[in-house]
């Protein structure tokens, strides 16, 4: 009787599903950073320029914090798209899936849930707390 071997590899079906998982996340985020991005770039109808002077000077510092704060979420989206779509090549290299520090598979409901995870949680806990 032959042992049984340990998974290295997710399969072609449940690569499609994580695929699947990863684009619909991409979507909303997409969609996400457009609005963060006209917000901070007040492309959008919804400010004070068409307001009396008084109420606009009052807005003024709220609105400059605003953009910071829209332009720091805006660069998060980024970061969290560009990992999606790292994940989408990591799918295509049909390496999705496995641990950059233990080379096992990270588990399904990880990938479900964090569908850009490089790291098992076995991997993350043991992780010094610098390190990214």
């Amino acid at each position: 009787m032959e042992p049984k071997r340990e998974k290295t590899r997710y399969s072609d079906e449940e690569l499609k599903e994580f695929r699947e998982i990863i684009e619909k996340k991409l979507a909303e985020a997409r969609e996400g950073l457009k609005l963060l991005t006209e917000a901070y770039t007040t492309q959008n109808a919804n400010d004070t320029n068409d307001t009396s002077p008084s109420f606009k000077i009052l807005e003024e510092g709220s609105q400059v914090l605003s953009k910071e704060e829209n332009s720091q979420l805006a660069a998060r989206q980024q970061k969290f798209i560009r990992d999606l779509e790292n994940a989408i090549i990591r799918i295509e290299n049909k390496s999705y899936g496995i641990c950059r520090v233990t080379g096992k598979l990270i588990s399904k409901e990880r990938l479900r849930s964090v569908p850009h995870a490089t790291l098992s949680i076995e991997a993350k806990m043991n992780r010094k707390p610098n390190e990214v």
